[in-house]
């Protein structure tokens, strides 16, 4: 998940494309991951909490957020994607294997 969100240094309304492609391969990724059960429940579903939460940017950026709001919520959510990480050790390099079969 950190991974993820590290491909963005700072977001502005310009970056709305690029956000809509990462929640389409977090969902994506996440689901084959619960299925072919690499990853377990628990995990998928915390995990969805950073795939909500950059769509939540997406429509708030899409409403006008200020680009400073965008970016201390990104902070936000790097922030407990790094605690996920810790959580669940295994979770980032699942997610990045599969971006890197695509």
């Amino acid at each position: 998940m950190i991974s993820s969100l590290n491909r963005f240094e700072s977001l502005s309304s310009s970056s709305v494309s690029e956000l809509n492609d990462e929640v389409d391969f977090l969902r994506n990724t996440l689901e084959v991951l619960r299925i072919t059960e690499e990853i377990t429940n628990d995990a998928f579903l915390e995990a969805g909490s950073i795939q909500g939460g950059l769509s939540l940017l997406i429509n708030l950026l899409t409403q006008g957020i200020s680009d400073e709001e965008a970016n201390i919520q990104l902070f936000n959510l790097k922030k407990r994607a790094s605690s996920l990480t810790e959580t669940y050790p295994g979770l980032d390099n699942s997610i990045e294997k599969c971006r890197n079969n695509i």
